[in-house]
């Protein structure tokens, strides 16, 4: 009965004592001091669930992000992360159960002076637990869980740089075309017209400086069509990159404009934003998980109890194996008593990975909103941009016109035509390249809101890991 009662004042004791555990304090999900509105408010909360990119109503562009979001190498690289971490998780929850193993062994020794043989057979099952006094056991679970967690939201963050590089690759190559077709354009128009600058000089109503600057105009714009075709096929390769093929032979496109950028869509509020942005769950997940590890390096300056339990079968024969066992159950106390201050410094490095994450908690939540007020500004003022050279391009078209007329006229030289003929040519390829931007900055404003729509995506399945 004495033995009987010792046995079981051990767990209990140990029960009461594992009440008193190492755990973090809980923090504010949002830091403290937040704007209460962006620059330029919006009304309405932003919708999460929006795959964006079809807000365009290009089917080209959606094919392309979702060839990019099944194929694309870097994305499922952070599947196989996020893998990696789930295992991760699964092996430190598997602390908090016991162990169970088996062993079992048969040996024969001879002894050759009394010519005897001696056989033995064992089998036997041997458990262990630890009893998580301090709550350290727990502790790596959760940190465990929260890498998991953060790891989860990394792949959603890659999932929308994703989204948001390919659509921008797309619409570059796309205002690339467009920049090609205009010079291109621009090039018959300066040939033309170099046409009728030596149809007047043969008549001896041009000079030959006349001729030589037409001439000069016609092969600047030529230069240009090289340096367009070469960025055309840098953007190609790069995007086919992105969708994790391999032939870099140039992308079909058939777009022949870029798509409207419509309304300036509901932002909604700073916190709704860091609430909807992966990239900050995924640091506010990691300081989490520096808060338990603390825990943890805590927990490992005091004593832990570990119990052990076994049972034995054994014999001199095979078939009396299970006839004769024995069992052991064993309790056990360790505990450091010097370490020359190595426990104490771990506790002082995670607490200062505790401060750094919670720095980086902080910067990611500053570049966040930064982001969000970057894109709104950026839009606001190319639309602006776009207004006033519109009126600055219809200006300069007409003076082009006026100094033509009196060119033909025989009122002035060719040079006034010729300065307004390069003003009015550079003003179109502005014009394109300025819808390029705008378009630009309204996909990185989408990216800059967040989303949940990554977490309706599957993971690559096996034959498309092998394909790749």
């Amino acid at each position: 009965m004495t033995r009987y009662m010792r046995w079981c004042f051990l767990p209990a004791l140990a029960l009461f004592m594992s009440c008193t555990t190492f755990a973090p304090k809980d923090r504010a999900k949002l830091p403290k001091q937040l704007p209460a509105q962006f620059s330029l408010y919006s009304d309405g909360a932003p919708d999460i669930e929006n795959r964006w990119w079809e807000c365009f109503e290009s089917d080209e562009l959606n094919a392309f992000v979702e060839e990019a979001l099944t194929n694309s190498p870097s994305l499922q690289q952070a599947w196989s992360r996020l893998a990696q971490a789930e295992a991760i998780a699964a092996q430190q929850g598997a602390g908090r159960f016991p162990t169970l193993g088996y062993e079992g062994s048969a040996s024969v020794s001879r002894d050759s002076v009394a010519k005897t043989t001696e056989q033995s057979y064992a089998l036997g099952l041997a458990s262990s637990y630890e009893v998580d006094l301090w709550g350290r056991i727990k502790s790596q679970a959760e940190a465990a869980a929260l890498d998991r967690s953060a790891s989860q939201e990394q792949l959603h963050t890659a999932a929308m740089t994703l989204a948001s590089g390919t659509a921008q690759k797309w619409a570059s190559i796309v205002s690339q075309r467009l920049q090609t077709n205009l010079v291109q354009e621009q090039l018959a128009a300066n040939r033309k017209s170099l046409e009728l600058v030596e149809l007047r000089f043969r008549k001896s109503r041009a000079t030959a400086l006349d001729v030589y600057q037409q001439r000069q105009a016609v092969a600047a714009t030529e230069s240009r069509i090289p340096q367009l075709e070469l960025r055309d096929a840098l953007l190609c390769n790069e995007l086919a990159a992105l969708l994790g093929r391999l032939q870099f032979g140039g992308v079909e496109t058939q777009s022949a404009a870029l798509p409207e950028v419509g309304e300036l869509p509901a932002v909604g509020l700073p916190a709704d934003v860091l609430a909807n942005r992966p990239d900050v769950r995924r640091a506010g997940l990691n300081l989490a998980a520096a808060d338990w590890l603390v825990s943890v390096a805590r927990v490992d300056r005091l004593p832990a109890i570990r119990l052990t339990a076994s049972a034995n079968f054994g014999s001199s024969k095979f078939s009396d194996l299970f006839d004769n066992w024995f069992a052991n159950l064993a309790a056990g106390v360790t505990g450091p008593i010097f370490d020359a201050g190595r426990r104490k410094a771990e506790v002082a490095r995670t607490r200062a990975v505790v401060e750094e994450r919670l720095a980086a908690y902080r910067e990611t939540v500053i570049n966040a909103i930064k982001e969000v007020e970057d894109a709104l500004v950026s839009e606001q003022k190319q639309r602006a941009y776009i207004a006033a050279l519109d009126r600055n391009l219809e200006l300069s078209r007409s003076s082009y016109a006026e100094a033509m007329n009196r060119y033909r006229s025989g009122l002035s030289e060719y040079l006034p035509v010729l300065v307004e003929l390069v003003s009015l040519q550079s003003l179109e390829r502005d014009r394109v390249e300025a819808q390029f931007n705008l378009l630009r900055y309204r996909i990185t404003l989408y990216r800059a809101l967040g989303g949940s729509w990554p977490e309706a995506l599957n993971p690559p399945s096996t034959e498309s890991k092998e394909k790749a």
